[in-house]
Parts: C-alpha cells; structure tokens; sequence
C-alpha cells in the first residue's frame, strides 16, 4: 500500500488486489484498485480551497423542478420546497450557494445576479422566504438548468461544486442533442446528484444526467421523502474534501487499457472518459472526494511473453491540482501509486485462480447488467428472457452478499430458489417498485473480508 500526506490535502491510499500470473500467451491482466481517503484532520473539515480564487471553499446549487407536473398532485412542490429549505439548514456557514427553478427555461430563485450568496442565517432565511414564490407551470428543459448551474459555480470560484437536480418528468421542452450538449459543456465544471420524485420521470434521462457528472441518481417515489434524501445529500456534499480528482493510469510501451470501472460503491464505466496525460499516460475522472473509499476494475492487455518472464503492466495513481498554487498554472499533483503486475507462469492452477476481490466485482457488473436485461426483456414483454436474466440477478444477488438488492428483486419476482435462480415473474408489479430496481440497480457491495 502506498500512502501520501501533506498539510491541507487529504490522505490518499491505493491497494491493489490481483493474481499476477498468467499461462502461456497470456496477455489480459485483471487488478481491483482499492483507493481511500482520508481527511484525518489535514484539512480541519473543510474543502481545500482553490488558492489565488477568492472564492468560497464550496459552492452549491439546488435545481427545483417547477413544470406544471409538479402540482399533480400538489405534495410535490410542497415537499420540494420544503426539502430544499432542509438542504439550506445543512449548509455550513460561508458555503456559496443559489437556488434555482427549471420549467422550460431556468429562472434564478435567490439570490439572483448571476451570483451565489454566501450561507448565513441571514441568507437562508432569505432563500426559504423565496421559496415561498415557487409556483408549478411551464415544461421541461434540464439542459439549461444546468447549463445556468454551471455559470453559477464557475463565476464563484468554489474549490467544492456541487449541485442537487430534482425532476418529475420528462425532458420534453429540448431535444435529447441539446441535453447531451448541455452535459458535455457542464462536465468536470461541477458534480451532481440527480433525483426523480414520483413515477412519471425517464429514469434513463436521470441516471445519465448523473453519470455524466459524477454524482449520484436515486428515485424518490413519495414526495414525504424528499426532505430527508436532501438533508442525506447535501450532508455528503458538506463533507467532500477536494475537487476533480483522477484516476491516472500508466502502461508501457506495447500495453493498451481494455477497460476501467469504478465497481463501488456504485457500477460506473469510466473508459470512455480517458484523457490523455503524457506518454502512455492517461487520466479518468472521479469527481470530489471525503472520507471515503472506492474501488476500481482495470483491464489491461499486455504483449505475450515466455514462462517466467515478469513486467509491469500498468501504474496506478491519484492526481488533484495543488491547493498551494493556481491550477491554471501548476500541474496536478500526484498521489500514491498502485502497481499491476503480469508475470508467466506454466503453473496452471496460479495461471487460473481467480483473485476473490476480481471475482466478487465481475459478479457485481453482472448483476446490474441483468437487472437492465431482466427488465427491459419485462417492458418488452418477453417472459422467459426476463425470468431468464432476473433469475441469474436474484442469483449473483445472494451470493455476493448484495442483501438490498435481493430485497428489491423480491418485489418484482416470487424467488423459488436463490441458489439456482429459480423465480417465477410477479403477475402485478407496482411501478414504483420497479423504478426502484432498475435506478439502483448499479449500486454494488463491497466484498467480504
């Protein structure tokens, strides 16, 4: 395990779990990249500022959905409302922040002036006495609330951005091009949890949304539960450390990267997200970090080699940019490193044992795989491709451990038998329900120890 500490950045740690071995002509290289992090008093608390910025240590903004669907029935704006007040408690004093409606076009709610304010018990009595203003009507264009976010915390300067997105429907005011666009222009400028309240929002819209700029989606089915989930989030966010971290990867000359996922706590396909960083040299980004920790599924292809030859097959570390210099100007600082080994052997029982850390996340993926075949085949109404799939997740479920998963599978199949994945389709199924399977369905445990 490596380790680096320094005043004012948090402590990073990376531990690499892989077999090394690999037969004759072997040349993929498995490894699960453990990485944790640490606060440990090195930052009091708080986000590493930006130096140089001026700006608040953090910033965030809470998207409101207004449309005209958020008054049907009318809980949903009241718990909106009230859940955005609750998120305004849990800010820390001095944490820049604005709220913002979205309909059809995305309207500053407070504090105006293309600005953030600064959370305060002044402020946030004036915010909640704003919120009082949020009427339902219009339609739906999330592209340009983000792209207002965005504005927002980029002219603050906050080291932290981080935003909160709510939404009842569907993104039916702008095509699905200007969302991308809008997501593509907002990448890496902010994170963002993304939430639908109710049954009648396209979870794939929210989960990308999410995705895209690294934060969390989730379905809250009653409006009850707004407050709650917020004040969960907004608690999260207070808690984050440091900004725009990367995973940076290293391979030799004749190696290339056949994938790289993050497995948990959530299943996250990062290879597409590559940006090259020097020789053989690239990052991927991971977003902002507190105390936590996170695993990571790299896949590298290596050129072939004799028994007993050995090589490096890839270098793992952690990059920010350096909180005691301008950003723009000093280059991301690296973090500890993590090594992947490949070595030959003509051994075949080490040469086919599969590491128990690579195993349990392979099964992970699949498992969130099955659940989206299970239940498009459903939609699709293709009844044995979905018991078929929803058996094989109500399988890998059990034997990995993943209790909450199970659960949720239980409300769409009557399981027979776990271990073989044996289930028989539920003749009703609440819609709730099976949003609830499907947005989680990503969210992964760790392994065993």
């Amino acid at each position: 395990m490596a380790n680096f500490a320094k005043s004012r950045v948090p402590r990073f740690s990376a531990e690499v779990y892989q077999n090394p071995y690999l037969p004759a002509g072997g040349r993929e290289v498995h490894a699960i990249v453990t990485v944790t992090a640490t606060g440990g008093g090195t930052t009091g608390g708080r986000p590493v500022p930006r130096a140089g910025t001026g700006g608040p240590d953090a910033g965030v903004v809470i998207m409101v959905d207004c449309s005209g669907s958020m008054d049907h029935p009318p809980a949903k704006l009241r718990g909106a409302r009230e859940a955005t007040a609750a998120a305004l408690d849990t800010l820390r004093d001095g944490v820049g922040f604005a709220v913002v409606a979205g309909t059809h076009r995305a309207v500053e709610v407070y504090p105006g002036g293309g600005r953030l304010a600064a959370a305060g018990e002044a402020t946030r009595a004036q915010a909640k006495e704003a919120l009082r203003t949020l009427t339902a009507g219009g339609g739906t264009a999330i592209g340009s609330w983000l792209r207002l976010t965005g504005r927002l915390l980029s002219s603050a300067g906050a080291g932290i951005r981080h935003a909160i997105l709510l939404t009842d429907g569907r993104n039916e005011h702008e095509s699905p091009r200007e969302l991308r666009d809008a997501l593509d222009a907002c990448s890496g400028s902010f994170t963002c949890d993304a939430r639908g309240v109710g049954t009648d929002w396209e979870i794939k819209e929210v989960t990308a949304i999410a995705s895209a700029l690294l934060g969390t989606a989730d379905i809250v089915a009653d409006p009850a539960g707004l407050t709650a989930d917020f004040t969960r989030m907004m608690e999260t966010a207070m808690r984050k450390e440091v900004a725009d971290v990367g995973l940076r990867l290293w391979t030799p000359l004749g190696a290339e990267t056949v994938f790289v996922k993050q497995v948990a706590p959530t299943v996250e396909d990062l290879t597409g997200r590559r940006r090259e960083s020097g020789p053989r040299s690239a990052d991927y980004p991971t977003g902002s970090w507190g105390d936590e920790s996170r695993d990571y599924h790299l896949c590298l292809r290596v050129p072939a080699a004799g028994i007993g030859e050995e090589m490096l097959a890839g270098r793992v570390s952690l990059i920010f940019s350096a909180p005691d210099g301008d950003p723009a100007q000093s280059p991301p600082r690296p973090l500890p490193q993590g090594l992947v080994r490949a070595l030959w052997t003509d051994d075949v029982a080490a040469s086919t044992a599969i590491n128990p850390q690579v195993a349990h996340y392979t099964g992970q993926a699949e498992l969130a795989q099955a659940i989206q075949q299970g239940l498009d085949a459903r939609k699709s109404g293709d009844i044995d491709g979905a018991t078929e799939k929803l058996g094989r997740a109500v399988q890998l479920a059990g034997a990995s451990g993943n209790e909450e998963t199970a659960k949720l599978l239980a409300k769409v199949v009557d399981v027979v038998d776990t271990a073989t994945g044996t289930v028989r389709l539920k003749a009703k199924v609440a819609e709730a329900d099976e949003m609830t399977l499907e947005t989680r369905s990503t969210k992964t445990v760790r392994v065993k120890k």
